[in-house]
């Protein structure tokens, strides 16, 4: 391959040495629009405000620049990244571990909650440069003392918005009140509300302000569908896909880590040749597993966003979305995975019925509709199966040598007594015990809440009418969603708060922050609401989660939550977890 220009590529930027050894290494050329237009500005130690998404290079945009301003004899933290989510501080943590690979004793430490405080504290004792965590972890370490920000040089803001809807306003203005005041900022957010405006109006100095347009053009080679099911039938469906498909190789895309092991483990109960592929693998694990993928050992790897990052194998037909993504960008890049070098590809999304207006906003960031698809009826499926099984019976009498078992059939029809008939047809019962010609259907998810069924003509109601009933929204713009109470086993004696339960169930169940309703603290146990019909998987996996270093034992208590009230008491401030839609509704009476 020709070498790119050096006027196109990343060394007319003064990186350090082996940072830019780092980019080549790992096949960088050309940089992005965000990186282009970021990393000049953070070189210079100049302030920045940034509108990106996820996808277009944002981490590397700030990452690059500010490693090589990193002192590595400095032992206290000098760059602090605040992120939404556990899995977003670790992906930010592990872009930067792979930028200073060839960094002498460089260390970049990853803080969350959810889980122990023992092993984070060993890790700040030994010193890091950068520290990548959500906010409350990082205030609960500032308040203890085990993390001081008097060397800090950069403060770094990603997706800022999606901190700011999770409730964290308040903490992230307490830490920059802790950090120097001669620190570089760099604010990064995919929407600019004022709420974002007004933090960067208060903390940033004179920001260079750069927006980047989100690159969402899907392959035209792939061929994109949807199918709406219950979150208790993605199996079941997946499995029927899997049969009539039959792909040559799929990838299988997951929210998380668990998942990807409970989805290859059902698969590789089915009969197929699956995979995990997450983040706590190694490299000579994952290196393992795409080869056997590559070579045609395995067919199937199911996968989280981060693990598949920079997937690229040719023989993938197939793109599942098992999960749907909550990012449009993040569809883009999942379903690139396949429809490689002009070949064709077919990506299919599966949608629960209350998801369907993220399907709606990647349909308005694509700018293209996703067809519906019908899945295999139970008669298709076995019809297919009927055909393998004929088909089979016909290749074994031409390619076979079977006069030892014409033998054996005239023995059980004489000695036993039995018709040949009755014989095929109680050998056939027996080997296809496991995959029945005879299946059940899989039950269609009925309407949601508001939103009528698809089968219904009714005409005394107006069309927009009807359209803006859908799940969780009601005519007026407000929630209109059913929440159950579930109790959880820590509470005010083990230092629980509503941030850190909100932080772990977002994180841990891919419940969006602001659909977690109210947070009742106790002393010994607390509860919190949440939408209803949440998949028992889910519920079994976070009566383990932690949280300030106890399990949650997560029940569900049987009653449904009460709605949010109309007016906000005097003098009193919401519960974090509780949306504001009834302000919107009184407003727009008001209007």
């Amino acid at each position: 391959m020709d070498s790119v220009p050096s006027s196109a590529g990343f060394d007319r930027f003064g990186l350090r040495p082996t940072v830019l050894k780092a980019v080549i290494d790992l096949g960088y050329e050309i940089p992005t629009p965000i990186q282009e237009q970021c990393i000049p500005h953070l070189m210079e130690g100049k302030d920045l405000l940034g509108q990106a998404q996820t996808g277009t290079g944002k981490t590397a945009a700030f990452a690059l620049p500010i490693l090589s301003g990193v002192d590595l004899k400095q032992r206290d933290p000098q760059i602090l990244v605040l992120a939404p989510t556990r899995e977003l501080a670790l992906q930010v943590a592990e872009a930067f571990q792979s930028y200073a690979h060839g960094m002498k004793g460089f260390h970049v430490l990853p803080l969350y909650g959810g889980t122990g405080m023992s092993t984070q504290l060993r890790q700040l004792s030994r010193g890091a440069h950068v520290i990548v965590g959500t906010p409350g972890r990082v205030m609960d370490h500032l308040r203890r003392g085990t993390l001081s920000l008097k060397g800090l040089k950069t403060l770094v803001l990603d997706e800022a918005d999606e901190m700011l809807n999770m409730g964290f306003v308040d903490d992230i203005e307490w830490i920059f009140e802790q950090a120097p005041e001669s620190r570089q900022v760099a604010l990064f957010s995919a929407t600019m509300p004022k709420s974002i405006r007004n933090v960067a109006q208060k903390y940033l100095k004179d920001p260079i302000e750069i927006k980047v347009a989100c690159k969402t053009e899907t392959v035209t080679t792939i061929e994109q569908l949807h199918c709406v099911v219950t979150p208790f039938h993605k199996m079941d469906a997946l499995t029927r896909v899997l049969e009539v498909e039959t792909p040559d190789a799929m990838i299988v895309f997951v929210r998380t880590k668990t998942a990807t092991v409970e989805v290859a483990e059902k698969l590789e109960a089915h009969g197929f040749s699956a995979e995990a592929l997450h983040g706590d693998m190694n490299q000579t694990m994952r290196e393992r597993t795409v080869a056997r993928l590559k070579s045609g050992k395995l067919d199937i790897v199911v996968a989280t966003d981060v693990a598949a990052r920079g997937l690229d194998v040719e023989r993938v037909t197939h793109v599942v979305n098992y999960d749907i993504p909550y990012d449009p960008e993040a569809y883009v890049h999942r379903i690139g995975r396949t429809g490689r070098a002009g070949r064709k590809g077919k990506a299919l999304l599966f949608v629960s019925p209350r998801e369907r207006h993220l399907l709606k906003s990647i349909e308005r960031a694509t700018r293209q509709k996703i067809a519906p698809m019908s899945l295999p009826s139970a008669d298709d499926l076995g019809e297919h199966r009927i055909d393998q099984f004929m088909q089979l019976l016909r290749d074994t009498v031409v390619n076979q040598d079977l006069d030892f078992y014409y033998r054996l059939i005239s023995r059980v029809e004489n000695e036993q007594e039995m018709s040949p008939i009755d014989i095929a047809a109680a050998l056939t019962f027996l080997s296809q015990r496991e995959r029945p010609f005879v299946v059940k259907e899989i039950k269609s998810p009925a309407p949601t809440k508001n939103q009528p069924d698809s089968r219904s003509n009714s005409r005394s109601e107006p069309r927009q009418r009807r359209e803006k009933k859908e799940y969780g929204k009601s005519e007026q713009g407000g929630e209109d969603i059913t929440r159950i109470r579930y109790r959880i086993e820590v509470g005010r004696q083990h230092g629980a708060t509503p941030r850190e339960i909100v932080g772990a169930i977002a994180n841990e169940a891919g419940v969006e922050g602001k659909h977690i309703g109210y947070i009742g603290i106790g002393d010994d146990h607390s509860t919190v609401d949440l939408p209803e019909g949440m998949p028992k998987e889910v519920e079994k996996h976070l009566q383990k989660v932690i949280v300030c270093g106890q399990p949650l034992r997560m029940s569900c208590t049987g009653e449904k939550a009460a709605p949010p009230r109309a007016h906000k008491p005097k003098g009193k401030k919401p519960r974090l977890g509780l949306k504001k839609p009834v302000e919107r509704k009184h407003a727009k009476k008001r209007d």
